[in-house]
C-alpha cells in the first residue's frame, strides 16, 4: 500500500508541474500578444508615412505641372518686343506698366537673401507665421512674378536692424547687435 501514496504523490507533482508549465506558457502568450499589439501599432504608423508619402507625390506631381506650364508658356511668349522705329518713338517718356500676359510665374526661393534680392520694390507682399513649425512664408507681387519664401524666422537681430534703419533712416551696416559705451 506505501506505492498507493507514492503514486498519489507523483501524481500531485505531475499536476503541480503540469500548472507551472502552463502558467509559464501563459507569460509567454501574454508577452506575445503585447509584442503583437506593439507590431500593429507600428503598422498603423507606417500607413500614416504611406499617406504622408501619398500627399507629397501630390505635391510633386503638382510641382511638375507648374513647371510645366511655366516652360510652355515662356516657351510660346514672345523673346524680345520689337525696337521702336525713329518715327513712333514717344516724346516724352512715361512710367512702363508691365503688362501681363498669362499666369503670374512663380519663383520659390530656397535661401532668404534671394529672396530680398528678387522681392525688392515689389508691388504686394503677405506673410504667413506658422508657429507650431516654427517658420513663416512670405510672397510678394512683383510684376508678372510671385516671389515666394518659406523657411525658419529670420534672426530676431536682423530683423530688428533692419526695422530700425526704416524707423531711424540710418544704414543697415551702421547698426550692430550690442552696446556703445565711452571708456
Amino acid at each position: 500500500m506505501s506505492k498507493k501514496p507514492q503514486s498519489k504523490d507523483e501524481a500531485l507533482e505531475a499536476l503541480d508541474f503540469i500548472v507551472n508549465v502552463l502558467k509559464e506558457h501563459e507569460k509567454d502568450l501574454d508577452k506575445l500578444i503585447n509584442e503583437l499589439g506593439t507590431v500593429a501599432s507600428s503598422l498603423g504608423e507606417t500607413g500614416e508615412l504611406s499617406s504622408k508619402v501619398e500627399k507629397i507625390e501630390e505635391r510633386i506631381n503638382g510641382l511638375q505641372n507648374e513647371i510645366n506650364s511655366l516652360i510652355n508658356y515662356l516657351s510660346t511668349s514672345p523673346r524680345e518686343a520689337p525696337a521702336p522705329s525713329t518715327a513712333q518713338k514717344p516724346a516724352a517718356p512715361e512710367a512702363q506698366v508691365p503688362v501681363m500676359h498669362g499666369p503670374p510665374v512663380i519663383l520659390r526661393c530656397k535661401q532668404w537673401e534671394d529672396f530680398q534680392t528678387l522681392a525688392c520694390q515689389a508691388q504686394t507682399v503677405s506673410f504667413m507665421v506658422k508657429e507650431a513649425e516654427k517658420t513663416f512664408q512670405v510672397d510678394a507681387l512683383k510684376g508678372n512674378q510671385i516671389v515666394t519664401y518659406s523657411g525658419e524666422f529670420p534672426k530676431f537681430g536682423s530683423l530688428l536692424k533692419m526695422w530700425l534703419s526704416k524707423q531711424l533712416d540710418v544704414s543697415e551696416q551702421k547698426i550692430l547687435e550690442g552696446v556703445l559705451a565711452i571708456g
